[in-house]
């Protein structure tokens, strides 16, 4: 979805997951993390985590032992023994809370710190080398605004979730499993094989839900994109009364989402039929194997509460799918997708025409026997074989072949309508990065008679919706005002004359000119002689005209 609203291509294929490339990326990705300028602090956090879940699960232990003593005191009736477990119980508790409240606190903030590095990571990849608009041209990865958004924050926080989870079962099983055992071998055994039976179970009744999942972000990123595009198009909507056809679309698609939800929904409640009743159990199991224990008079009466206790800790760390199983299905369909975007980041298709050769020269804007054909299937031809360089500080008006140019950060266009992008005025003068001096906004602005920009932007540094606060004329002075404070090597313009009238273009060209800048100008007509350099004249069948007007010399194709 992007700035435009253009509704997303449907995503026709979903490739199985492969596990061992989606492990691979995880892999890489932790190992970047780790090794960036921020991977120490992540390290300490991640090491303090570590701490802390043993420290949770040594506490758990010594609870269970202190509730086993608590129970039992109350089945004997004595009264100084339970006020000194009371007390103990206590301060169980209170040491557990400080340690869960820290465990989470950091947990959180480490997981902010991956989200936010994953997202500059990814940002920087999709708008470099022009990778956003090759992927947009392809439609090869649907959303990939969500999938930087959502999903990058869904894919670090479970990820983090996940792997704590996993490593806490670990040290549960560990701490967990010499208590049970030496309660009642059968209840350790039966754990072990209740979990088992579950986890097989779960993943049988849920296994559809991967791709109902990605089918379902992938349906409601298209509705949004549809009221994003209505929202940014409706004085365009309003004026050719198109209401009823909006909302037939906004109807089919929340049908569409709808639908795929009410299986989501319908598994889910198959699913939980079984985990519901699945916990249930897990309360009743150890008091039905350790009670008799109690009534032949083997075990105390605490035992009861502790075993219940250790085999609710034991069950949760073997049954991790079958308590996470919502969460797994949604993170293998996170998975699927942002797979999907990296491969796509660094794999776009370059749009360049079949046999189209493009050289990189940084003093030379060039076309060599250059041929341009209509995408249609007559292939009719717009240019054959054009020939022609553009020399720095000069004006030039304007499948196969050769182009030479300088890298594209040194080339700006200004097309008929400009783009302005909300922000602040000085960001829109400059790069977004780098501060632009307002000496030089003032005095670029005063050469345009176009000073008065900034007194209705309200300064510089206001962020400004630029559509709606500027018409036409004034949005293509702003865009000019860019390309003479940046300089670049060479600009490619729109007819100057339509769009700003002969006396201010022929002041904007001066002012390239004085800048070093080399100018390319597209569809200009009513050109006044002596004010540009060369004119290339394309005929209907292709054929082009080259007029060098300082020599009055014509070349011909």
């Amino acid at each position: 979805m992007g700035t435009n609203g253009r509704r997303p291509m449907q995503e026709t294929a979903r490739p199985h997951v492969d596990v061992r490339e989606t492990l691979r990326h995880l892999r890489t990705t932790v190992r970047d993390f780790a090794s960036c300028e921020h991977g120490g602090r992540a390290i300490a956090r991640a090491c303090l985590l570590l701490v802390l879940l043993l420290a949770i699960n040594g506490l758990n232990v010594v609870n269970s032992y202190v509730g086993r003593d608590f129970m039992t005191a109350i089945e004997q009736r004595n009264g100084q023994e339970f006020v000194r477990r009371a007390l103990l119980y206590a301060g169980v508790f209170v040491l557990l809370t400080l340690a869960a409240v820290l465990y989470r606190f950091t947990e959180e903030r480490l997981g902010l710190m991956w989200r936010e590095w994953l997202t500059y990571r990814l940002v920087d990849r999709y708008l470099g080398d022009d990778v956003y608009y090759r992927m947009n041209a392809s439609g090869a990865v649907p959303n990939p605004d969500q999938r930087i958004g959502d999903d990058v924050r869904a894919f670090t926080t479970t990820t983090l979730s996940l792997a704590l989870i996993f490593l806490n079962g670990l040290f549960t099983i560990g701490a967990f499993s010499g208590v049970l055992w030496t309660i009642s071998r059968t209840l350790f055994l039966v754990a072990i094989g209740y979990a088992a039976v579950g986890s097989i179970l779960v993943i049988g009744f849920g296994r559809s839900l991967v791709g109902l999942n990605s089918m379902q972000s992938d349906k409601e990123a298209n509705f949004r994109a549809e009221l994003v595009h209505v929202r940014e198009n409706a004085e365009m909507v309003a004026m050719v009364r198109r209401e009823p056809y909006f909302r037939a679309r906004l109807r089919r698609d929340v049908g569409a989402l709808a639908d795929n939800l009410k299986r989501i929904i319908t598994v889910n409640r198959n699913v939980g039929y079984f985990t519901v009743g699945y916990n249930y159990f897990i309360q009743l199991i150890p008091v039905l194997i350790v009670a008799p224990l109690f009534i032949r008079g083997t075990v105390e009466f605490g035992v009861i509460s502790q075993s219940s206790m250790a085999f609710a800790y034991l069950l949760g760390a073997f049954s991790l799918v079958v308590n996470q199983f919502t969460e797994l299905s949604s993170y293998a369909t996170v998975l699927r997708r942002l797979h999907a975007l990296v491969d796509a980041t660094g794999s776009a298709p370059e749009p360049a025409g079949e046999g189209i050769t493009i050289v990189e020269d940084p003093n030379r804007f060039a076309f060599e026997r250059l041929t341009l054909r209509s995408r249609s299937d007559d292939g009719e031809v717009f240019v054959r074989e054009l020939s022609f360089e553009v020399p720095r500080c000069a004006h030039v008006l304007v499948r196969v072949g050769r182009i030479i140019r300088p890298r594209l950060e040194d080339v700006l266009l200004l097309p008929e309508r400009p783009y302005l992008p909300p922000g602040t005025l000085r960001q829109l003068l400059g790069d977004g990065v780098a501060a632009v001096p307002e000496d030089d906004v003032q005095r670029v602005l005063r050469g345009l008679d176009a000073e008065h920009i900034v007194e209705r932007a309200g300064g510089l540094d206001v962020e400004r919706d630029w559509d709606d606060l500027l018409s036409l004329d004034e949005q293509r002075l702003i865009g000019v005002a860019r390309i003479v404070l940046a300089a670049p090597a060479f600009a490619m313009l729109a007819d100057m004359n339509e769009a700003l009238g002969a006396e201010r273009a022929q002041r904007v060209l001066t002012m390239l000119a004085e800048g070093g800048v080399g100018c390319v100008e597209l569809g200009a007509r009513d050109i006044v002689r002596g004010t540009v350099d060369t004119t290339i004249e394309i005929a209907a069948d292709g054929t082009w005209t080259r007029v060098e007007e300082s020599r009055s010399r014509v070349a011909k194709s």
